[in-house]
């Protein structure tokens, strides 16, 4: 199916990871991918890996003007369609353990620069006749997480975020809603140790760590017309973790 058809997609941090995957399957699904990330030889290969149906730009996402530059990408391939806010970084700690550079670097990354995305779409998302964001949250934006205070505090932001600006954003004719991952077997994990991310399988009744590519089928329908009554909402994709 070509559930994106003559859409264009951006992804910010779209270099590897869910965002790698993401903008593999878009770009089978039809869709043209501008791909946004601070990897930028990672960045590059996957654009040229998929061909005429992606570009790269080099995008830090708490930068205004990188954001621009992102939007201007878009443009030029004709429009902007789906926005999927998927950069972030994770650094757990405690809360005794986390200094005010670290919980600021964290909301930098992981709060300000959706907020900056989410605004930054808008005038190009409807001029192309709405659209859809999709806001990369995290269980950790759905119940406590021990030993991550920075990194859930902006997660849970995100969830509060999404459905503001689904209501702002509803008349415009764009749809917000958010996805809750749970462990996700990307390079993100590789933090924790083989033995902590062992441990934290025992708390998943699936039993197993979930795939980006499982993660990236989700976004897909969000971004979808399947999906199109469908705005504020929150979705987990734990594997039953928040059950």
């Amino acid at each position: 199916m070509d559930r994106l058809k003559d859409k264009i997609v951006l992804i910010s941090g779209g270099a590897r990871g869910q965002g790698a995957a993401e903008a593999r399957l878009f770009a089978a699904e039809g869709a043209r991918v501008v791909i946004g990330d601070v990897l930028e030889a990672e960045g590059r290969q996957l654009a040229e890996e998929l061909g005429a149906t992606a570009v790269f730009v080099r995008q830090d996402v708490t930068k205004e003007e990188d954001w621009d530059a992102a939007i201007a990408a878009a443009k030029a391939l004709g429009g902007l369609h789906g926005l999927v806010n998927n950069a972030g970084i994770y650094q757990p700690k405690t809360l005794m353990e986390t200094d005010a550079a670290l919980f600021e670097r964290h909301m930098r990354i992981n709060q300000l620069g959706c907020f900056l995305g989410m605004k930054a779409v808008v005038p190009l998302m409807e001029q192309s006749g709405g659209g859809s964001i999709v806001n990369i949250s995290s269980v950790a934006g759905l119940r406590g997480s021990p030993g991550a205070i920075a990194y859930s505090a902006t997660k849970w932001a995100l969830r509060g975020m999404t459905k503001a600006a689904a209501v702002d954003l509803a008349p415009r004719k764009i749809r917000v809603n958010s996805i809750h991952p749970g462990p996700i077997d990307t390079d993100m994990l590789k933090v924790r140790t083989p033995e902590q991310n062992r441990e934290r399988l025992t708390r998943v009744p699936m039993n197993r760590m979930g795939t980006a590519e499982e993660v990236s089928r989700l976004v897909l329908f969000l971004l979808s017309e399947e999906s199109g009554y469908i705005t504020g909402a929150e979705v987990a994709i734990d594997g039953g973790a928040t059950l």
